[in-house]
């Protein structure tokens, strides 16, 4: 099994994660309907997909796969945590819940990384001095969409490039900090009790990350890019409404100051979480 584990992590050292992914990418959006009926046939029976949840159960009403994929659920089917709560902003399992260590790091699968390394700046160390984190694997088979924790008001946004590993279970334990490595949008918000952020890490075979408010935001290029809302914008959400959504399986890493949020004390490595449950309270 090490072996194994070995070279999958060596295969995704050495291959082009990019050109996969973009190659993966024009398959998904490939219209024909014979192809993509068949992707999104296969894809239903190979990962058991509950189709009682899907909002539109006609395949033949989605343009391609990636439309599929990327599918709503049926209104009320993700019941809200409510007033007080954190909301799961994503279907998934966990993978760390826990608090920041000394100079803001992260722990996930025995490697540890900043907050810095994560953000791409330190300029949000002070924010999250002390704070808490908890990371979402969301598998191919889940539910692709993310939503917003908590009434929220978003500030900035920014998008950092990278490599493109997988974050399964196996992968982030062989490549050390592999969320700070791979391409990633991140959400800065402000709720009723402070500060929060949202990180959406990309991965193998994801073709782009966007939002209902930007659109797609990878790949935009090979630098840093950064979208202000302070000003003008006013970008205000209701806990469960739609912030992002990716393709193919990933993570979002939601970052919570010291002050002002509880995460729940009973939450669990590999512990399955849904779109709504409470994470923890304000």
């Amino acid at each position: 099994m090490s072996i194994l584990r070995n070279l999958n992590t060596l295969s995704q050292q050495i291959l082009p994660g990019h050109l996969l992914s973009r190659l993966t990418g024009h398959i998904a959006y490939c219209e024909i309907p014979q192809v993509k009926d068949r992707l999104i046939a296969a894809f239903i029976k190979q990962f058991e997909i509950n189709m009682d949840e899907v909002a539109d159960t006609d395949l033949s009403a989605y343009p391609h796969f990636n439309a599929f994929f990327t599918r709503a659920l049926k209104p009320g089917i993700r019941p809200l945590a409510g007033t007080g709560h954190l909301a799961s902003p994503a279907d998934g399992a966990i993978l760390t819940a826990d608090r920041l260590g000394e100079n803001t790091r992260l722990q996930a699968k025995g490697h540890q990384f900043s907050l810095s390394e994560l953000f791409a700046t330190d300029e949000y160390n002070q924010s999250y001095q002390d704070g808490q984190f908890v990371t979402i694997y969301l598998s191919p088979k889940d539910y692709h969409r993310v939503h917003c924790p908590m009434d929220a008001e978003l500030k900035h946004m920014t998008y950092v490039p990278g490599r493109l590993f997988s974050v399964s279970g196996a992968t982030t334990t062989a490549i050390p900090t592999v969320f700070a490595r791979n391409e990633r949008v991140i959400l800065h918000f402000k709720g009723d009790q402070g500060p929060f952020a949202m990180v959406l890490v990309g991965a193998m075979l994801v073709a782009s990350i966007e939002t209902p408010f930007a659109g797609i935001i990878t790949p935009p290029g090979h630098t840093v890019h950064h979208w202000n809302y302070h000003r003008g914008a006013h970008l205000k959400f209701a806990q469960g409404d739609e912030v992002g959504r990716f393709q193919y399986g990933s993570t979002v890493i939601m970052v919570l100051p010291k002050e002002g949020y509880q995460l729940h004390q009973h939450l669990a490595d590999e512990q399955p979480v849904r779109v709504g449950a409470s994470l923890g309270q304000r």
